[in-house]
């Protein structure tokens, strides 16, 4: 499982995928689709575009990773999980195949996800990548658009030291005359998508081009703004395609996002008095945009809950971090995390100061007790801390 355990567990080859789907009967081509990637931002755009889809009044599948509370959360159609006896009658039926194949947790997942949308014949699926874009198990669809946020410097062990080496992973999506939407880029970046989508014969659309809607968002944060114009690019070149979106289906899936898809720890708010938000950001450009909103907000005092994963580059991401929070230090419960005490100690050097909890619970509850009514408690640094908290 790439999410628990790290690099042991990627598997950066589509063979297992492409045998998978020949062997479940091409599921992928019995339904459309968008797909999305990106460094930061798909996950809040792939579900904003399935409320208007929905909105719309198409049957739409959603699949996204990772999950934050439930497994099933990756696989929604029009908002509802996967039934969880669906997920034990797939494992059931084709559990001797996984085996003989030695297929990993998110190939297995991607196959049960496109079983399900063509078995309930969803009209489109939105469908996140996991990792990267090229050699990701998702990218085996054809879509109506190929859908690419942003890029930063994050899982440079697996998509590259640079931008334009991560970028070209992520450009991996483009396929032959599919259109593109790309969120945001740089110099750098633009020429690796240029250079692709010309050899695709693909036309990019600029998101960045967009002006400013007055459109309203349901979901909290101001960098939700830049998600909501690869969003409108995206729903534009769909009507232009002549998939019947109104002005209204956008307005109120832009407004419904949280009720129509269930999305969760994007800048949300899980109590008032003292106001406690948890927001899922975990690398260096999720980050800068988190504690921008987060300086945005008024409080007496600030309390931070905060865990890492141990393959980022910790020392790097704590400077983002304010200085004036009482931190309560902890560590998620997966492989992957970074020891306590480890991330106690690098935070010390960037200056920040906290005690230090065995359990994501144990600081939670802590910094509820310190905190008081007109304080600010975030709890972040990973999916997982915040999944805990959820």
């Amino acid at each position: 499982m790439y999410q628990r355990i790290g690099k042991a567990a990627y598997k950066a080859d589509l063979s297992n995928t492409v045998r998978l789907v020949e062997y479940l009967g091409n599921p992928e081509r019995k339904f459309k689709s968008i797909h999305v990637a990106g460094t930061n931002g798909k996950g809040s755009s792939s579900h904003m575009l399935a409320s208007i889809l929905q909105e719309a009044g198409f049957k739409v599948g959603l699949y996204t990773s990772p999950h934050l509370k439930d497994f099933r959360e990756r696989i929604k159609i029009n908002g509802e999980m996967i039934s969880k006896r669906a997920v034990s009658n797939f494992v059931k039926k084709h559990k001797q195949y996984f085996e003989d194949n030695q297929l990993s947790f998110f190939e297995m997942t991607v196959g049960m996800a496109f079983d399900y949308f063509a078995r309930k014949e969803v009209d489109i699926a939105v469908v996140e990548v996991g990792l990267g874009g090229r050699l990701d198990s998702t990218n085996i669809v054809i879509p109506e658009v190929s859908v690419i946020t942003n890029i930063g410097m994050d899982h440079m062990r697996f998509l590259g030291n640079t931008l334009s080496d991560i970028a070209r992973e992520k450009a991996g999506i483009i396929k032959h005359g599919i259109p593109t939407v790309i969120g945001e880029s740089l110099e750098e970046t633009r020429t690796v998508f240029e250079e692709v989508a010309d050899q695709n014969k693909s036309a990019l659309i600029y998101a960045e081009a967009v002006p400013d809607s007055e459109h309203d968002i349901g979901l909290k944060g101001a960098y939700q703004e830049k998600n909501k114009k690869t969003v409108l690019s995206t729903i534009q070149v769909m009507q232009d395609l002549g998939w019947a979106i109104m002005e209204e289906h956008i307005e109120k899936g832009l407004k419904k996002v949280v009720n129509n898809t269930g999305l969760q720890g994007r800048w949300q708010i899980i109590r008032e008095q003292p106001l406690v938000i948890c927001d899922t950001a975990h690398n260096r450009e999720g980050l800068i945009e988190v504690m921008k909103q987060l300086k945005s907000e008024p409080y007496d005092s600030l309390h931070i809950v905060l865990g890492m994963v141990a393959d980022k580059e910790v020392g790097h991401l704590l400077t983002l971090f304010p200085k004036n929070a009482e931190y309560y230090f902890c560590s998620p419960k997966i492989p992957r995390a970074l020891a306590v005490n480890e991330l106690s100690k690098i935070a010390k050097k960037v200056g920040l100061k906290g005690k230090t909890y065995e359990s994501v619970q144990k600081a939670y509850k802590q910094s509820l007790k310190r905190a008081e009514k007109e304080d600010l408690i975030y709890v972040g640094g990973s999916t997982f801390v915040v999944s805990e908290v959820l």
